[in-house]
């Protein structure tokens, strides 16, 4: 039980710091206007730096791929148009239960918008039970509990391609075919007033699986190759994916500004900040975030400038590297993250901003599709007890003896305090 009366004692101090970091954050905000206005006169210049000492830098910096004062207005969505999206939970493996696997959950949302379509609201479970499933991952040092969340970013990927892919194979609602003795004029003119509709594929977070940078090359490509696939797939079908990440924490785009604020003539943080005891003298904007500063610079509906990533875990996307934006969607500052060729066309990379900031407006703040898909995909704890029973239920009747969990697990069940 949580003792409220001692944890009162704390709260004044808790106060206090923030107070005085809200004070602190406005000044670095300021510091952080005035470095992005010098480095736009200087972008170029900082470009270049930045390709040319890459390698020497001991932080992650964005490179900016559009003018740094670069404000877009959003584009309104049209009335017609869908939006796909997919998201995942799981029951994790657990020694204490009756048999040790596990169930990945995948949501799946189609919602289609002015078309008179039914949505598609449903999930797919699949359970892992196979030892190449459990026990793969431990040549690698990788405990199961973790594979199993990089198995479930793959299974959110392939079936959100294929969801993408049916909905483009498909032919566009109204389009009548031609009928014998139809004048051919009438049927193509039919044929250009229904064109098809615009769609979206969306996934809840980053594109960039930052948690594949340590990984051995088997096992990264395991994870990284069936969602490459996925979104060679959804390049096929010209349809547009979106990462969307709610109150993002990333620091790519100010730690740019790094660059402009480094006293020196190259870059070189090995060689001259190697004292790790003392602050670099770039860091002046810590612990500053992307969102706050383009807080300031956007208004609700504008889009800043394009940023295409440096992770390091990119060089492995091909031409799937990954570019963002923070727009604001008039609740919070979001950081939308596309594909290269998402970036590089501006037709889809239009119909994706504009998509999602609608999805925004209709969910109140964050993406309906993405909030459904999660509602279908997340396993609650009636959901977790009944997978159980249905698993005890066949393992009885394939005549199993001592079917049941540990005496830790019904002593925590059936506890009295």
């Amino acid at each position: 039980m949580l003792d409220l009366t001692k944890l009162a004692q704390q709260m004044q101090g808790i106060s206090q710091h923030l107070t005085l970091e809200a004070v602190a954050t406005r000044q670095r905000l300021e510091r952080a206007q005035a470095l992005i206005e010098q480095a736009r006169l200087r972008q170029t210049e900082l470009v270049e730096h930045q390709q040319t000492w890459r390698d020497r830098l001991i932080f992650t910096a964005a490179e900016p791929v559009e003018p740094l004062d670069t404000r877009v207005e959003v584009d309104v969505a049209p009335i017609a148009h869908t939006v796909i999206a997919t998201d995942g939970s799981q029951i994790a493996p657990s020694h204490h239960e009756i048999a040790y696997c596990y169930l990945i959950n995948v949501g799946r949302i189609v919602l289609h918008y002015g078309q008179s379509k039914l949505p598609l609201l449903d999930s797919l479970p699949e359970v892992f039970y196979q030892p190449e499933d459990l026990y793969v991952s431990r040549q690698w040092g990788i405990r199961t509990e973790e594979w199993m969340g990089y198995r479930r970013t793959a299974s959110e990927a392939t079936v959100l391609a294929e969801l993408v892919t049916a909905i483009a194979s498909s032919d566009p609602q109204g389009v009548a075919t031609q009928k014998s003795g139809e004048p051919k004029k009438a049927n193509q003119k039919s044929k250009a007033k229904t064109q098809k509709p615009p769609t979206l594929a969306m996934v809840d977070g980053s594109l960039i699986y930052w948690f594949l940078e340590p990984m051995p090359t088997e096992a990264r490509n395991l994870i990284l190759t069936p969602i490459l696939q996925a979104w060679d797939q959804m390049r096929e079908a010209g349809v547009p994916i979106v990462g969307y990440i709610s109150a993002s924490r990333s620091g790519e785009a100010l730690n740019f500004l790094r660059l402009q604020s480094c006293p020196y003539l190259a870059p070189d943080c090995p060689t001259h900040c190697a004292d790790k005891t003392t602050r670099p003298p770039c860091q002046v904007l810590d612990p500053l975030k992307d969102t706050a500063l383009w807080g300031r610079l956007l208004e609700p509906g504008q889009r800043s400038p394009l940023w295409q990533s440096s992770a390091r875990i990119l060089d492995l996307y091909g031409e799937h590297a990954i570019h963002f934006c923070y727009v604001h969607v008039g609740s919070e500052i979001a950081r939308v993250e596309v594909p290269a060729w998402v970036a590089q066309d501006q037709t889809l990379l239009n119909a994706a901003l504009s998509l999602t900031l609608a999805q925004v407006q209709k969910g109140y703040g964050y993406p309906v599709a993405l909030a459904e898909a999660h509602n279908q995909a997340v396993v609650r704890g009636g959901d977790r007890s009944r997978f159980f029973s249905l698993l005890e239920q066949q393992m009885i009747r394939a005549g199993l003896r001592n079917v049941g969990t540990s005496y830790k697990e019904t002593r925590k069940r059936g506890s009295i305090a």
